[in-house]
C-alpha cells in the first residue's frame, strides 16, 4: 500500500501545507453552504432545486481537482465571479414562481426577475467557477502529504467549515457576516504575487462582495432565520392593523386580529365548527406569526401548544401580531418540526390542527423533500390521531390549488381514522378547503357527506415516498431536462479543463464510489429528518456526522490494518442490507435515547464501511488529484440520481447503491483487490 507521494511544490505560500489545506476545505465547505443558503433566499426557484447549487458545486470541486498540474497560476477568478454572481443576484432577483410541471409551489401567481431556464443555468455555471477556486487550493496541497493524512486534513477542515456555518445559523448571522468569512478566506489563501493582480483580482471584488452583502443586510425589515430571508411590511387594511411576511420573496403569512381573519375568512373558524365538542386543549402545527394561536384564544381554549419550525417568524409574530398571542400564558411555544413534535410528546389534545404549513423551501442536501413533506403522510396522520383525547378532532386547512390534492389528504385523513371526514371547499378558486376528522365520527360534525376519492385521485403519501404534491409516480420533465442539460454541460466541462476522459479511465470504480455515496448520504439526511425532525439543526448534526464516520474510516484505515478490499465490500453490503431490513416504523417505536442510537448504527455502519472501501481504493491511487477528482464528479452524478427517489421511494436509493458498489468493484483493478 503506497501512503506517501512524491513531494511536490506548489508555491512558496506564508502558510504550511497542513493549516492551509485544513483552511482551504473549511472555507471550500462554507462558501458551498453559503452559496446554497444564499441563492436560495434571492432567486425562488433555487427554493425547489436547493441541489441545483450543489451539484454545481460539486462540479466545480472536481474540475478544481482536476486542474491540479494543469494550471500554473493562482485561481484568481473565483472571488471575481463571486462578485458577479451577487451582482447578478441583486440585481436580477426571482420573488415569486408558478405552478410548474406537476410540482405545486405556494406562491403569488406572478413571476418577477429572470426566467428559470435563464438564470438556473447562469447560478449552475457561476456555482462551479465560484468552488472550482478553493478546489484547486486544496488539491494542490494533495501532492505534498501522504494520500490518506491529506484526506485526513481534508475531513477536518470540511468539519470545520460546517462548524462556522452553523454557529452563524445559530446567531442569526446576516449574509455581511458570510461576505467577511469570504474576503479573509480569499486573502489568506491566494498568494499577494504579483501584487497588482492581488489587488484587482481579490482585494477589491472581496471588499465589494462585503459591500453589496452589508447594503442587503440593512434593507429595512430584513431578518435571517436559519431557513429564509425574512421580510414584513406593516399596513392598516380597512383599518385593521396588517403585517404581510414574505420568506425568499414569497408572500407567505400575515399577522391578523383573530376578530378580523375569521370574519375575512372562513376556514380558520370551521375547524371548532366540524368539531363535535369545543376544544380545551389545543396543538397547532405550524403556528407562524401566530393568528391561528390568536383564534383559537379566542374560542376560550384552556391550552395551547404552538409548534413553528421557524424562530424567526415566531419572534414576529412575538413582536408584531396585534394580538399578542404568545403573550398569554395559556400558550407554550414549541421551535421544532411537526411530525417530530408529535413523535416526542405524550400529551393528548381535543383539537390539532395543521394550520396552513407550507414551507415553501426544501431541506438541504435532499433534492424533493420539503421541510413539511413528512406532515402529510399516512403515518403522520395516524400519528395525529394517536394524540387526541376521547371525542377529539384533527383539522388541516390551506390553499390546495388542484381538487385532486384535497381529495388525496382527504383519502390520506380517511386512511389513518378508518372513516370519511369532514371535507369544506370553501373556495374553489384556489381550492381553498378544511379537511376535519373526529377521533370516532360521533366526534365530527359535517355540514355535508365527503364525495369521495375519484379513480384519478393518488394514493395517500407514506414516509418512504412523501410527496404529497406530486401527482403521479413520475420524475416531472422539468427535472429531467434540467438533469439532462447540467449533466451535458460537466460533460463539456471535465473534457475542457482536465484534458481527454482517458485520465479518469483508471478511476472508474472511485467514480462510483461518489455516485452510491452522494445517494447513502441523501438516504441518511431524509431518514434522520423523519426520526428527529427537518429542523436546520438536525440536518447539520446529519452531515457533520456523515463527515466525523468518514474521518473515523480513514483514521481505522490509517492506524490499523484492515481486511481486505472484497472482505470490506462485503461488510458495506450487509450494511446496506440492514438499513433495508429495519424499518422506520420500528425506529420510530423506540424511546428518544435508544432510537438515536438505532439510527446512528443503521444510518453509518454503511457510510463507514464504504469510507474505509474508499481509503483503501485511494491510497492505492497513482495520481491523487485526478482520482480524487474523479470521486466527486461521481458524487455530481450522484445528486440527479437522488430524483430517483420520485419514483421508487428512498427505501430504494439503498438498491441503486448496493447496485453501484457492486458496479465499483467489478471495476476493482486486480492490484487493488489483493491489496491489504
Amino acid at each position: 500500500m503506497t501512503l506517501q507521494a512524491p513531494q511536490a511544490r506548489t508555491g512558496d505560500h506564508w502558510l504550511t501545507v497542513r493549516p492551509r489545506l485544513v483552511l482551504a476545505s473549511a472555507f471550500m465547505l462554507f462558501l458551498e453552504l453559503a452559496l446554497i443558503r444564499w441563492t436560495g433566499s434571492n432567486i425562488v426557484h433555487l427554493s425547489y432545486f436547493t441541489n441545483f447549487v450543489l451539484l454545481g458545486s460539486f462540479l466545480g470541486i472536481g474540475l478544481g481537482f482536476l486542474r491540479v498540474g494543469r494550471a500554473k497560476g493562482q485561481p484568481y477568478y473565483s472571488p471575481v465571479v463571486l462578485f458577479g454572481l451577487v451582482v447578478l443576484v441583486i440585481m436580477f432577483p426571482v420573488t415569486v414562481d408558478r405552478d410548474t410541471e406537476g410540482v405545486l409551489y405556494w406562491t403569488s401567481l406572478a413571476t418577477k426577475g429572470p426566467p428559470a431556464w435563464l438564470i438556473l443555468p447562469v447560478i449552475f455555471c457561476a456555482a462551479a467557477l465560484v468552488l472550482m477556486g478553493p478546489a484547486e487550493l486544496v488539491g494542490r496541497c494533495f501532492p505534498e502529504l501522504p494520500r490518506l493524512e491529506a484526506y485526513r486534513y481534508d475531513l477536518i477542515g470540511s468539519l470545520t467549515g460546517i462548524a462556522a456555518f452553523t454557529a452563524l445559523s445559530f446567531l442569526s448571522a446576516p449574509p455581511v457576516f458570510w461576505g467577511v468569512v469570504a474576503a479573509l478566506a480569499y486573502g489568506v489563501l491566494l498568494t499577494p504575487r504579483p501584487l497588482v493582480s492581488y489587488l484587482g483580482l481579490v482585494t477589491v471584488p472581496s471588499l465589494a462582495v462585503v459591500a453589496l452583502l452589508l447594503a442587503e443586510t440593512l434593507t429595512a425589515g430584513a431578518l435571517w432565520s436559519p431557513y429564509y430571508k425574512v421580510t414584513f411590511q406593516q399596513k392598516n387594511v380597512l383599518g385593521v392593523p396588517v403585517t404581510d411576511i414574505s420568506v425568499n420573496g414569497i408572500p407567505h403569512q400575515q399577522a391578523v386580529p383573530a376578530a378580523a381573519r375569521l370574519q375575512w375568512e372562513r376556514q380558520y373558524g370551521l375547524p371548532y365548527e366540524r368539531a363535535a365538542t369545543p376544544p380545551r386543549d389545543v396543538l397547532i402545527v405550524g403556528a407562524g406569526s401566530g393568528t391561528d394561536v390568536a383564534i383559537a384564544l379566542s374560542k376560550g381554549v384552556a391550552r395551547v401548544d404552538a409548534v413553528e419550525i421557524d424562530p424567526k417568524l415566531r419572534e414576529l409574530g412575538g413582536s408584531k401580531h396585534p394580538d399578542h398571542p404568545y403573550d398569554d400564558p395559556r400558550v407554550t411555544t414549541h421551535i421544532t418540526d411537526g411530525r417530530a413534535f408529535l413523535e416526542r410528546t405524550s400529551a393528548k389534545y381535543d383539537l390539532i390542527l395543521f394550520a396552513l404549513p407550507d414551507s415553501l423551501t426544501l431541506v438541504s442536501g435532499a433534492s424533493s423533500l420539503r421541510l413539511e413533506s413528512y406532515l402529510f403522510t399516512e403515518e403522520a396522520m395516524r400519528a395525529a390521531r394517536d394524540h387526541l383525547k376521547p371525542g377529539g378532532a384533527f383539522s388541516m386547512y390551506n390553499y390546495y390549488r388542484e381538487s385532486w390534492l384535497v381529495d388525496r389528504l382527504a383519502s390520506t385523513v380517511k386512511a389513518a381514522f378508518g372513516h370519511d371526514p369532514c371535507v369544506d371547499v370553501v373556495s374553489t378558486a384556489g381550492q381553498q378547503a378544511v379537511i376535519t376528522a373526529g377521533l370516532t365520527p360521533a366526534a365530527q360534525r359535517c355540514a355535508a357527506p365527503w364525495a369521495g376519492a375519484t379513480a384519478a385521485t393518488p394514493p395517500p403519501a407514506g414516509d418512504d415516498r412523501p410527496f404529497l404534491y406530486l401527482k403521479d409516480r413520475t420524475i416531472p420533465p422539468i427535472y429531467l431536462i434540467t438533469l439532462g442539460l447540467i449533466l451535458a454541460v460537466s460533460l463539456v466541462a471535465v473534457r475542457a479543463v482536465a484534458g481527454p476522459y482517458r485520465r479518469m479511465r483508471p478511476y472508474a470504480d472511485l467514480f462510483l464510489l461518489g455516485v452510491a455515496f452522494l445517494l447513502l448520504e441523501t438516504k441518511s439526511v431524509t431518514g434522520f429528518a423523519l426520526l428527529f425532525g427537518t429542523t436546520w439543526v438536525v440536518n447539520a448534526v446529519v452531515f457533520a456526522g456523515v463527515l466525523v464516520a468518514v474521518l473515523a474510516a480513514v483514521e481505522v484505515t490509517r492506524r490499523f490494518r484492515t481486511p481486505p478490499l472484497p472482505v470490506m465490500y462485503g461488510v458495506l453490503l450487509a450494511g446496506l442490507l440492514l438499513a433495508w431490513l429495519v424499518p422506520n416504523a420500528w425506529l420510530l417505536s423506540l424511546p428518544l435515547p435508544l432510537r438515536a442510537l438505532a439510527a446512528v448504527t443503521v444510518a453509518f455502519l454503511p457510510i463507514f464501511a464504504a469510507n474505509v472501501v474508499f481509503a483503501k481504493r485511494f491510497s492505492d491511487a497513482a495520481d491523487a488529484t485526478t482520482s480524487f477528482g474523479a470521486n466527486l464528479l461521481g458524487a455530481m452524478v450522484g445528486g440527479c440520481l437522488e430524483y430517483l427517489a420520485l419514483v421508487i421511494g428512498y427505501k430504494g436509493l439503498l438498491i441503486v447503491a448496493a447496485l453501484l458498489y457492486l458496479g465499483a468493484f467489478a471495476l476493482l483493478p486486480r492490484r487493488g483487490a489483493v491489496s491489504a
